[in-house]
């Protein structure tokens, strides 16, 4: 069985987020009926999926990539929101 390929696959990061963002505005208006909210819904899980599995993999590279230098540690991030 051959896996369809999902247009949201091939966004970047930014992209899907930006994405992501326009579709929350639009449902937090509420003018959506109930079948396109839950169409936007499937959507939005599937851009929050995208964009958790780019950031799972920059987190990867930025691991092994520290630990290609001898002397470093991986520290925890803070946001300094």
């Amino acid at each position: 069985m051959t896996k369809k390929s999902n247009p949201a696959d091939t966004l970047t990061f930014e992209d899907a987020l930006g994405q992501l963002e326009k579709l929350v505005d639009s449902m937090e208006q509420g003018e959506m009926s109930l079948d396109d909210s839950l169409k936007a819904f499937e959507e939005g899980i599937k851009l929050t999926r995208q964009c958790q599995k780019s950031l799972d993999e920059a987190e990867q590279k930025v691991k092994i990539l520290l630990q290609n230098t001898p002397d470093a540690e991986l520290e925890p991030f803070e946001n300094e929101q």
